[in-house]
């Protein structure tokens, strides 16, 4: 491995200042009214309903027959599905079973692509996904259900041989709808009889079968826009109601934080982190300075993982058990640097040289560090999966493990403290333990920093 140099310190340095400006002004291109975003920052960050206000639904039942509890509790777990599917992880939803309602409140969200009264339709539709073979709606000929299939997704793809894209959606199917495709699909190879694909009453394809599918993965085409590509996959995803509903209410409602009372939030924490640099700068001194830099670091990777900086997964909805989740994030990352530069003065003070001593102190901190974290990753992750989306990696993982006699949940305000929480404490690994010691390290080349005082040690 090659020896950290006096190079690295600079390059670590402009690496967290260039991902830290990112993180807060974001990247964008405009074009007469359009915007393009490139990389999204603080504007870009979708606030929870405690924070900014939203709206308030009430259904009913769009059905003349007598309405079970449990197929009312059915429909609220259903809607809080497909409110997680639609990014909308805060929410709160519960039903009045004396009058057979259903109450929804979500944020209004800042994105240009969310519509509310598509929102609203969504969440009330029943949406019976079915597959027939042939080109009409027969029960005896029908070859899947939205039962059958496992996950649903939307893409941008070539289709053809002749370089075409379109926008598709994708299927994958589970090991029930996998043997009855087959069957189909081996049936129909080659025919002129398709396989229609119908959304309640409406016939959103029928593709002809080219070849027999036998792995379960499964493309649904059509004319498809991105956004009715994105909404079909949503519902597939959401389940089904057990019946029809209608909205007899919709009302905008009234935060309880309130964008002034969040700037004023901000700016205490700005205070609070400046008294915090100032105490670490003045107790372990340079390193203090290094752990300052790392923290700017971890609060700026915090708010990149909320907004949906990161290309690799999308952001979450800020809310004020979220920035709760920050907070202990951010307390958890002094605590590291206070550990490390505590161990440095240790070492220094046994007689060991500088670069022994700040070697040992970050090896034998390390484990303190990671066994005070492995807890919180460790509740972060179960928090994710047992109110999470059910799609996600973590609640695939759990519900199928553990939460599977439980059924689907997605209370947006206990996954959004488990989302802040689980990106900080990763990102105090990458910031307060592996950077910092890069940049530590790094000075210790300069002649100018080899004063033992500056790490808090005696001059020899």
């Amino acid at each position: 491995m090659k020896k950290t140099g006096k190079s690295t310190f600079f390059i670590v340095f402009a690496i967290i200042a260039l991902f830290a400006f990112t993180a807060v002004v974001g990247l964008d291109s405009s074009y007469g009214d359009n915007t393009k975003t490139y990389i999204k920052g603080v504007d870009d960050i979708k606030k929870g309903i405690d924070i900014q206000g939203g709206i308030d639904i009430t259904f009913e039942p769009d059905y003349d027959g007598d309405v079970s509890s449990s197929e009312l509790d059915s429909a609220v777990q259903i809607m809080k599905t497909r409110l997680a599917t639609l990014g909308i992880t805060d929410n709160e939803v519960y039903s009045d079973s004396k009058s057979n309602r259903i109450i929804v409140r979500f944020p209004t969200q800042d994105d240009e692509d969310f519509d509310p009264d598509e929102a609203v339709s969504t969440l009330g539709s029943m949406a019976q996904l079915a597959f027939y073979k042939g080109d009409t709606v027969d029960a005896e000929k029908l070859v899947l259900t939205g039962a059958d299939v496992e996950h649903a997704d939307y893409d941008y793809r070539q289709t053809d041989n002749l370089g075409n894209k379109k926008w598709i959606v994708t299927l994958e199917l589970k090991d029930s709808g996998t043997a009855a495709f087959a069957e189909a699909t081996r049936e129909l190879a080659g025919s002129e009889t398709p396989i229609s694909i119908w959304m309640d009453e409406t016939k959103i394809s029928a593709p002809t079968v080219n070849s027999v599918i036998n792995d379960g993965s499964a493309i649904i085409e059509g004319n498809f826009t991105s956004e009715s590509a994105r909404e079909l996959a949503n519902q597939i995803n959401g389940g089904s109601l057990p019946f029809a509903m209608k909205a007899v209410s919709v009302n905008r409602i009234s935060s309880t934080l309130g964008e002034g009372s969040l700037d004023a939030m901000v700016l205490a924490a700005g205070i609070a982190f400046i008294f915090i640099a100032i105490y670490m700068i003045v107790l372990y001194r340079l390193p203090g300075c290094v752990a300052v830099i790392a923290l700017i670091g971890q609060i700026a990777g915090s708010i990149a993982a909320v907004s949906g900086w990161f290309g690799f997964m999308s952001g979450s909805t800020l809310t004020i058990p979220g920035i709760a989740g920050i907070i202990l994030a951010v307390g958890m990352g002094v605590d590291a640097n206070i550990i490390t530069g505590e161990r440095i003065k240790e070492e220094l003070r046994s007689g060991k040289s500088l670069d022994s001593a700040v070697r040992t102190a970050y090896k034998r901190a390390f484990s303190a560090i990671l066994d005070g974290n492995v807890t919180n990753v460790i509740i972060a992750v179960i928090l994710m999966g047992a109110f999470g989306v059910p799609t996600s990696l973590f609640s695939r993982i759990l519900n199928k493990t553990i939460f599977f006699a439980f059924g689907a949940t997605a209370e947006g305000f206990v996954y959004s403290f488990g989302f802040t929480l689980l990106a900080g404490v990763i990102l105090n690994f990458i910031m307060g333990v592996f950077a910092s010691r890069l940049m530590v390290t790094s000075l210790t080349k300069f002649k100018c920093f080899k004063n033992r005082k500056l790490y808090g040690g005696k001059v020899k």
